[in-house]
Protein backbone atom coordinates (compact mmCIF):
# COMPACT_ATOMS: atom_id res chain seq x y z
CA UNK A 1 0.00 0.00 0.00
CA UNK A 2 1.50 3.44 -0.83
CA UNK A 3 1.92 5.95 2.22
CA UNK A 4 2.10 8.63 0.22
CA UNK A 5 0.25 11.60 0.95
CA UNK A 6 -1.68 12.79 -2.17
CA UNK A 7 -2.06 16.63 -3.17
CA UNK A 8 -5.11 16.41 -5.54
CA UNK A 9 -8.67 13.89 -4.93
CA UNK A 10 -10.90 14.33 -6.97
CA UNK A 11 -14.16 12.61 -5.97
CA UNK A 12 -17.34 11.75 -8.69
CA UNK A 13 -16.50 14.76 -9.99
CA UNK A 14 -19.19 15.41 -12.59
CA UNK A 15 -18.92 18.63 -15.41
CA UNK A 16 -22.23 18.31 -17.99
CA UNK A 17 -23.14 21.21 -20.23
CA UNK A 18 -26.57 21.81 -21.60
CA UNK A 19 -27.47 21.51 -25.93
CA UNK A 20 -30.57 22.46 -26.21
CA UNK A 21 -32.72 20.24 -24.47
CA UNK A 22 -30.10 17.72 -24.05
CA UNK A 23 -27.15 17.36 -21.87
CA UNK A 24 -23.67 16.23 -22.59
CA UNK A 25 -22.16 14.80 -19.95
CA UNK A 26 -18.46 15.99 -20.72
CA UNK A 27 -17.02 14.21 -17.30
CA UNK A 28 -18.94 11.97 -15.29
CA UNK A 29 -18.48 10.59 -11.75
CA UNK A 30 -14.81 10.44 -12.10
CA UNK A 31 -12.32 9.20 -9.03
CA UNK A 32 -8.59 9.77 -8.56
CA UNK A 33 -6.23 11.49 -7.29
CA UNK A 34 -2.44 12.14 -7.24
CA UNK A 35 0.43 11.91 -4.76
CA UNK A 36 3.04 14.94 -4.35
CA UNK A 37 6.04 14.76 -6.10
CA UNK A 38 4.42 11.65 -8.65
CA UNK A 39 3.29 12.68 -12.43
CA UNK A 40 0.08 10.99 -13.07
CA UNK A 41 -1.39 10.50 -16.71
CA UNK A 42 -5.18 11.33 -17.90
CA UNK A 43 -4.99 9.94 -21.29
CA UNK A 44 -8.09 9.52 -23.72
CA UNK A 45 -9.26 10.64 -27.58
CA UNK A 46 -10.40 13.86 -28.30
CA UNK A 47 -13.85 14.65 -26.83
CA UNK A 48 -13.44 11.56 -23.71
CA UNK A 49 -13.44 14.79 -21.48
CA UNK A 50 -9.73 14.92 -20.04
CA UNK A 51 -9.22 18.53 -20.73
CA UNK A 52 -12.46 19.51 -18.91
CA UNK A 53 -11.36 17.83 -15.60
CA UNK A 54 -8.07 19.43 -16.01
CA UNK A 55 -10.05 22.60 -16.23
CA UNK A 56 -12.64 21.99 -13.83
CA UNK A 57 -9.92 20.44 -11.30
CA UNK A 58 -8.12 24.43 -11.64
CA UNK A 59 -11.63 26.15 -11.29
CA UNK A 60 -11.57 27.47 -15.13
CA UNK A 61 -15.32 25.65 -15.11
CA UNK A 62 -17.77 25.39 -12.24
CA UNK A 63 -17.98 21.35 -11.60
CA UNK A 64 -22.06 20.42 -11.86
CA UNK A 65 -21.45 18.23 -9.05
CA UNK A 66 -18.41 16.22 -7.11
CA UNK A 67 -15.71 17.50 -4.75
CA UNK A 68 -12.26 18.37 -5.28
CA UNK A 69 -9.47 18.42 -2.79
CA UNK A 70 -5.96 20.32 -2.94
CA UNK A 71 -3.76 19.93 -0.04
CA UNK A 72 -6.12 18.51 2.23
CA UNK A 73 -8.92 21.40 1.41
CA UNK A 74 -11.97 21.30 -1.10
CA UNK A 75 -11.51 23.93 -3.62
CA UNK A 76 -14.40 22.74 -5.49
CA UNK A 77 -16.76 25.57 -4.23
CA UNK A 78 -16.71 29.14 -3.16
CA UNK A 79 -13.49 30.39 -1.64
CA UNK A 80 -12.18 33.29 0.22
CA UNK A 81 -9.81 35.74 -1.38
CA UNK A 82 -7.22 34.26 1.04
CA UNK A 83 -8.15 30.94 -0.04
CA UNK A 84 -8.57 31.43 -3.98
CA UNK A 85 -4.86 32.89 -3.68
CA UNK A 86 -3.90 30.04 -2.07
CA UNK A 87 -5.25 27.77 -5.02
CA UNK A 88 -4.50 30.15 -7.83
CA UNK A 89 -0.57 30.57 -6.73
CA UNK A 90 -0.21 26.87 -5.63
CA UNK A 91 -1.59 25.29 -8.93
CA UNK A 92 -0.87 26.34 -12.83
CA UNK A 93 -1.92 24.96 -16.01
CA UNK A 94 0.12 24.69 -18.68
CA UNK A 95 -2.42 24.71 -21.97
CA UNK A 96 -2.68 22.97 -25.31
CA UNK A 97 -2.39 26.08 -27.62
CA UNK A 98 1.21 27.74 -26.69
CA UNK A 99 -0.11 30.34 -29.56
CA UNK A 100 -2.91 31.45 -27.85
CA UNK A 101 -2.01 30.37 -24.34
CA UNK A 102 0.19 34.33 -24.62
CA UNK A 103 -0.91 37.60 -24.55
CA UNK A 104 0.79 38.94 -28.24
CA UNK A 105 0.78 42.18 -26.82
CA UNK A 106 2.39 41.70 -23.57
CA UNK A 107 6.51 41.13 -23.37
CA UNK A 108 7.68 38.18 -22.40
CA UNK A 109 8.84 39.13 -19.11
CA UNK A 110 5.07 40.41 -18.18
CA UNK A 111 4.01 37.04 -19.43
CA UNK A 112 5.87 35.36 -16.68
CA UNK A 113 6.05 37.45 -13.96
CA UNK A 114 1.88 38.18 -14.33
CA UNK A 115 0.81 35.44 -11.89
CA UNK A 116 3.41 36.33 -9.60
CA UNK A 117 2.08 39.88 -9.25
CA UNK A 118 -1.32 39.39 -8.82
CA UNK A 119 -0.43 36.74 -5.64
CA UNK A 120 2.31 39.21 -4.96
CA UNK A 121 4.91 36.31 -4.63
CA UNK A 122 7.85 38.01 -4.38
CA UNK A 123 8.56 41.73 -2.60
CA UNK A 124 10.25 43.93 -4.77
CA UNK A 125 10.45 44.30 -8.33
CA UNK A 126 14.30 43.44 -8.25
CA UNK A 127 13.20 39.79 -6.74
CA UNK A 128 10.26 39.47 -9.71
CA UNK A 129 12.82 40.61 -12.13
CA UNK A 130 15.81 38.49 -10.67
CA UNK A 131 13.19 35.28 -10.85
CA UNK A 132 11.83 36.10 -14.06
CA UNK A 133 15.25 35.71 -15.68
CA UNK A 134 15.81 32.49 -13.43
CA UNK A 135 12.73 30.84 -15.07
CA UNK A 136 13.91 32.11 -18.55
CA UNK A 137 17.05 30.26 -17.92
CA UNK A 138 15.15 27.12 -16.27
CA UNK A 139 13.31 26.63 -19.44
CA UNK A 140 16.48 26.88 -22.01
CA UNK A 141 16.13 30.86 -22.76
CA UNK A 142 18.11 33.68 -21.70
CA UNK A 143 17.17 36.88 -20.32
CA UNK A 144 17.44 38.76 -23.47
CA UNK A 145 14.18 37.26 -24.68
CA UNK A 146 12.76 39.02 -21.53
CA UNK A 147 12.35 42.32 -23.54
CA UNK A 148 10.63 40.24 -26.76
CA UNK A 149 6.90 39.43 -27.93
CA UNK A 150 5.24 35.80 -28.67
CA UNK A 151 5.77 36.81 -31.84
CA UNK A 152 9.06 36.31 -32.31
CA UNK A 153 9.50 32.88 -31.14
CA UNK A 154 8.85 29.54 -32.09
CA UNK A 155 6.34 27.01 -31.23
CA UNK A 156 8.41 25.30 -29.11
CA UNK A 157 9.89 28.31 -27.23
CA UNK A 158 6.55 29.87 -26.57
CA UNK A 159 5.75 26.66 -24.63
CA UNK A 160 9.09 27.01 -23.07
CA UNK A 161 8.02 30.21 -21.78
CA UNK A 162 4.17 28.79 -21.09
CA UNK A 163 6.37 26.25 -18.90
CA UNK A 164 8.11 29.21 -17.17
CA UNK A 165 5.24 31.32 -16.42
CA UNK A 166 3.76 28.35 -14.20
CA UNK A 167 6.89 27.44 -12.51
CA UNK A 168 7.33 31.10 -10.98
CA UNK A 169 4.76 31.02 -8.25
CA UNK A 170 6.55 27.88 -6.84
CA UNK A 171 3.60 25.77 -7.60
CA UNK A 172 2.34 22.35 -5.54
CA UNK A 173 0.71 20.90 -8.42
CA UNK A 174 0.99 21.44 -12.68
CA UNK A 175 -1.64 20.41 -14.97
CA UNK A 176 -0.34 20.34 -18.00
CA UNK A 177 -3.34 19.70 -21.03
CA UNK A 178 -1.67 18.44 -23.91
CA UNK A 179 1.48 20.67 -23.50
CA UNK A 180 3.16 19.04 -27.05
CA UNK A 181 0.47 18.03 -29.15
CA UNK A 182 0.52 21.40 -30.82
CA UNK A 183 4.05 20.86 -31.70
CA UNK A 184 6.26 19.56 -34.53
CA UNK A 185 7.76 15.95 -33.61
CA UNK A 186 11.29 16.74 -32.99
CA UNK A 187 10.02 19.92 -30.61
CA UNK A 188 7.51 17.55 -28.83
CA UNK A 189 10.92 15.66 -27.82
CA UNK A 190 12.32 18.78 -26.53
CA UNK A 191 9.49 19.77 -24.65
CA UNK A 192 8.82 16.00 -22.96
CA UNK A 193 12.73 16.05 -21.96
CA UNK A 194 12.72 19.77 -20.63
CA UNK A 195 9.83 18.95 -18.27
CA UNK A 196 10.75 15.90 -17.07
CA UNK A 197 14.64 17.35 -15.97
CA UNK A 198 12.37 20.09 -14.49
CA UNK A 199 10.23 17.53 -12.47
CA UNK A 200 13.43 15.95 -11.22
CA UNK A 201 15.17 19.12 -10.13
CA UNK A 202 12.13 20.61 -8.72
CA UNK A 203 10.25 17.89 -7.23
CA UNK A 204 7.08 18.89 -9.56
CA UNK A 205 3.53 17.46 -9.25
CA UNK A 206 1.98 16.68 -12.29
CA UNK A 207 -1.47 16.20 -13.55
CA UNK A 208 -0.41 15.13 -17.35
CA UNK A 209 -3.21 15.38 -19.50
CA UNK A 210 -2.45 13.73 -23.51
CA UNK A 211 -3.73 11.54 -25.89
CA UNK A 212 -0.51 9.28 -26.53
CA UNK A 213 -0.36 6.57 -24.75
CA UNK A 214 3.64 5.91 -25.75
CA UNK A 215 4.17 9.94 -24.81
CA UNK A 216 2.43 9.09 -21.55
CA UNK A 217 3.87 5.76 -20.85
CA UNK A 218 7.47 7.80 -20.92
CA UNK A 219 6.63 10.19 -18.91
CA UNK A 220 3.94 9.13 -16.00
CA UNK A 221 4.33 6.78 -13.12
CA UNK A 222 0.35 5.96 -12.93
CA UNK A 223 -1.82 5.90 -15.81
CA UNK A 224 -5.83 6.61 -15.79
CA UNK A 225 -7.56 6.18 -19.56
CA UNK A 226 -11.19 7.78 -20.10
CA UNK A 227 -13.58 7.21 -22.78
CA UNK A 228 -17.12 9.15 -23.01
CA UNK A 229 -16.10 11.06 -19.57
CA UNK A 230 -15.42 8.19 -17.35
CA UNK A 231 -12.39 6.23 -16.77
CA UNK A 232 -12.39 3.49 -17.67
CA UNK A 233 -8.91 2.06 -16.24
CA UNK A 234 -6.39 2.69 -13.81
CA UNK A 235 -2.52 1.24 -12.97
CA UNK A 236 1.10 1.53 -12.65
CA UNK A 237 2.09 2.99 -16.40
CA UNK A 238 4.10 -0.56 -16.71
CA UNK A 239 1.21 -2.63 -15.73
CA UNK A 240 -1.05 -1.47 -18.22
CA UNK A 241 1.08 -1.60 -20.68
CA UNK A 242 1.70 -5.05 -19.68
CA UNK A 243 -1.63 -5.91 -19.13
CA UNK A 244 -4.33 -3.87 -20.45
CA UNK A 245 -7.69 -5.29 -19.07
CA UNK A 246 -10.27 -2.59 -20.65
CA UNK A 247 -11.21 -3.17 -24.38
CA UNK A 248 -10.86 0.66 -25.03
CA UNK A 249 -7.44 0.50 -23.26
CA UNK A 250 -6.40 -2.40 -25.78
CA UNK A 251 -7.46 -0.61 -28.63
CA UNK A 252 -5.74 2.48 -27.65
CA UNK A 253 -2.74 0.44 -27.46
CA UNK A 254 -2.90 -1.34 -30.64
CA UNK A 255 -2.92 1.96 -32.27
CA UNK A 256 0.16 2.94 -31.50
CA UNK A 257 2.54 2.75 -34.36
CA UNK A 258 5.61 0.93 -34.25
CA UNK A 259 8.83 2.37 -35.80
CA UNK A 260 9.54 -0.57 -37.85
CA UNK A 261 7.48 -1.45 -40.73
CA UNK A 262 8.02 -5.33 -40.92
CA UNK A 263 6.04 -5.00 -37.53
CA UNK A 264 4.14 -2.42 -38.38
CA UNK A 265 2.56 -4.24 -41.50
CA UNK A 266 1.65 -8.03 -39.62
CA UNK A 267 0.12 -5.72 -36.16
CA UNK A 268 -3.17 -6.88 -35.77
CA UNK A 269 -5.81 -3.72 -34.51
CA UNK A 270 -7.84 -4.64 -31.77
CA UNK A 271 -11.30 -2.60 -32.27
CA UNK A 272 -13.79 -0.98 -29.50
CA UNK A 273 -16.97 -2.24 -30.08
CA UNK A 274 -18.87 0.10 -27.07
CA UNK A 275 -22.33 -1.97 -28.20
CA UNK A 276 -21.11 -4.43 -26.68
CA UNK A 277 -20.67 -3.27 -23.21
CA UNK A 278 -24.30 -2.65 -22.92
CA UNK A 279 -25.35 -2.29 -18.90
CA UNK A 280 -28.70 -2.89 -17.33
CA UNK A 281 -29.94 -2.05 -14.07
CA UNK A 282 -28.79 -5.18 -11.95
CA UNK A 283 -25.29 -5.07 -14.35
CA UNK A 284 -24.24 -1.38 -14.05
CA UNK A 285 -20.20 -1.24 -14.15
CA UNK A 286 -17.92 -0.07 -11.07
CA UNK A 287 -14.07 0.38 -10.81
CA UNK A 288 -13.02 -3.15 -9.70
CA UNK A 289 -9.50 -4.07 -8.41
CA UNK A 290 -8.34 -6.87 -10.68
CA UNK A 291 -4.82 -7.07 -9.57
CA UNK A 292 -2.90 -4.53 -6.61
CA UNK A 293 -3.24 -1.01 -7.90
CA UNK A 294 -5.26 -1.99 -11.22
CA UNK A 295 -8.81 -0.84 -11.42
CA UNK A 296 -10.96 -1.64 -14.41
CA UNK A 297 -14.66 -0.80 -15.31
CA UNK A 298 -16.58 -3.35 -14.76
CA UNK A 299 -19.57 -5.36 -13.93
CA UNK A 300 -19.53 -8.21 -12.13
CA UNK A 301 -20.39 -10.52 -14.94
CA UNK A 302 -17.40 -8.81 -16.38
CA UNK A 303 -15.04 -9.58 -14.16
CA UNK A 304 -16.17 -13.31 -13.28
CA UNK A 305 -15.89 -13.63 -16.94
CA UNK A 306 -12.33 -12.07 -16.78
CA UNK A 307 -11.39 -14.09 -13.65
CA UNK A 308 -12.15 -17.14 -15.38
CA UNK A 309 -10.05 -16.46 -18.37
CA UNK A 310 -6.82 -15.77 -16.12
Amino acid sequence: MDDRKPILEVKHLCKYFSQGKSVMKAVDDVNFHVFKGETFGLVGESGCGKTTTGRTIIRLYKPTSGEVWFNGERIDGKLSKTETKAVTSKMQMIFQDPVAALNPRMTVEEIISEGAKINNIFSTKEELKVNVKRMLELVGLTSEHATRYPHEFSGGQRQRICIARALITNPDLIIADEPISALDVSIQAQVLNLMNDIRKELGLTILFIAHDLSVVKYFSERVAVMNKGKIVEMAPAELLYKNPVHPYTKSLLSAIPIPNPLVEKNKVSFEYDPKVHQYDENNQPEMLEVETGHFVLMSNKEYSHYLEGK
